[in-house]
């Protein structure tokens, strides 16, 4: 039952978008960029057992993936959640480097110089990535690449997260020289009364000026990050934006629900609750970007992505090779992911890991020649079965029984009775169809896609997790 037939850019958002079902859907989920999800991890995995990891894997034929976390940011936008270190003190760049450096060091000798295991993606987050000087992040790549092997331009993708307001004159040009070919940045809304309101002033002129330089030189992919339910948001404010956006034509558009959840955040803290849109004008502001992506000519890859009908992303999800990682869908289903930096978290060999969240602890560790994780998550043949149909439900919106009973010694329908009782109740509802083989999701229900995938989350069913976590819509 292999539908991998995505939702055209001719039907408008009408049938996406069903306003009945996303209330009566609209409760808390995980986004899945892991399974487990991160609350389940636990400090009984440490430094000693990704050393081992890694040893481990250095025979695998399988790529690597590595991610970069780059923590510091020249101010803080009051709507984020990320972890970061908000300051003004770009000398603080410079330590951090070196420990960077090191943990390269760290994780190339763990895999030892035999390893020929070739890495095709690279991503830079944060943070703010470009808080690194030019000369930083020339020598930061130059070393990455000493240390591994990378494929060639063409065949790897290498991404970083742009801030426009942290770009010099050369910049991106000095991007391009040191490898990166992908590119996305954080726009959120272009309405100066909104920026003002989360403290992100960024100019259209100054975001285009970035953008148009990096298409000029050969960046292939391009991707803008929006986000709906800030305050002094409306539905003809954001038009505005979205006109502006679809004008531009980037290859991937992300957009994000803004999740207020203040005791958790503290920057959100700083946000007037009084300017945030009703739950229903936050609805009519879905609708419209929705309607007006597709119509663009978008696809709807999934959750909150976008992408362009001859777009990786969208071409591998027609061929069922999309994947999801930390950094959202991906197009690289087969790597190990390396995470190297402050609180990143990779997944070796099976396993999640996780580095130390606290800059001392990160240092402390690194400077002594050791890694700073402090915990992950051991797979077990259960959460292997479940990450994997959790991974085809969020990335092709259906699933096919006897293909995921060829790989695990299952009967799909006896193994997973309770979460197809849940989904029959779904499936009343007109969000998915189940047969005896196989279930596909509905356009209606690509919205709550999460909604769908819960009902296979072990951890969420056995309520082992006490996360809260964000709202669906």
């Amino acid at each position: 039952m292999n539908d991998h037939n995505k939702l055209r850019p001719s039907m408008g958002g009408s049938e996406l978008f069903n306003l009945d079902l996303i209330k009566k859907y609209d409760t808390a989920g995980p986004r899945y960029t892991s399974y487990p999800t991160a609350p389940m991890f636990h400090d009984g995995i440490n430094a000693r057992v990704y050393t081992d990891t890694l040893r481990q894997s250095a025979s695998s034929d399988s790529p690597l993936s590595l991610y970069i976390h780059i923590p510091f940011c020249n101010t803080v936008c009051y709507y984020c959640g990320c972890n970061k270190i908000v300051t003004n003190k770009y000398e603080r760049a410079a330590p951090y480097l070196e420990l960077l450096l090191k943990e390269i060091d760290l994780v190339a000798d763990s895999l030892g110089r035999d390893c020929e295991r070739k890495v095709t993606q690279l991503h830079f987050g944060g943070g703010t990535p470009t808080f690194l000087n030019d000369v930083q992040m020339k020598r930061l790549t130059d070393h990455l690449h000493q240390r591994f092997h990378f494929v060639d331009d063409a065949a790897g993708e290498y991404g970083i997260e742009m801030d426009p307001r942290e770009c010099g004159e050369n910049t991106v040009r000095v991007l391009r020289e040191c490898g990166f070919n992908r590119m996305s940045m954080g726009v959120q809304d272009f309405d100066p009364d909104v920026q003002k309101a989360v403290n992100r002033i960024q100019s259209k002129e100054e975001t285009l000026r970035v953008l148009n330089e990096a298409r000029a030189l050969g960046f292939t992919s391009m991707n803008i990050d929006l986000m709906y339910g800030l305050p002094l948001q409306s539905v003809d404010s954001f038009t505005r934006t979205l006109e502006t956006i679809v004008a531009f034509s980037p290859d991937r558009i992300a957009l994000f629900n803004y999740a207020h959840l203040p005791r958790m955040f503290m920057p959100q803290r700083r946000i007037d609750e009084a300017q945030i849109p009703s739950p229903q004008e936050k609805l009519n502001i879905l609708e419209l970007s929705i309607g007006t992506l597709l119509d663009a000519g978008y696809v709807f890859v999934g959750m909150d992505h976008f992408a362009k009908p001859n777009d990786e992303m969208a071409r591998a999800q027609a061929e069922g090779k999309l994947y999801r990682n930390f950094q959202g869908y991906s197009t690289h289903a087969d790597c190990d992911l390396i995470g190297m930096g402050l609180t990143s978290i990779g997944f070796v060999g099976g396993n999640f890991f996780q580095n130390a969240k606290e800059m001392d602890a990160y240092a402390s560790a690194t400077e002594a020649a050791k890694f700073s994780v402090f915990r992950g998550y051991q797979l077990s043949d259960e959460d292997h079965l479940r990450r994997h149909v959790i991974m085809r439900l969020m990335c092709d919106f259906s699933l096919d029984y006897p293909s995921i009973e060829a790989l695990f010694p299952i009967n799909f329908t006896d193994h997973f009775s309770d979460a197809l009782v849940d989904l029959a109740a779904m499936q009343d509802d007109g969000l998915l169809v189940l047969d005896v083989d196989g279930m596909r999701v509905l356009t209606a229900g690509r919205l709550l896609i999460r909604n769908i995938a819960m009902a296979f989350d072990e951890h969420i069913r056995k309520k082992s997790s006490t996360m809260k976590f964000s709202k669906i819509i």
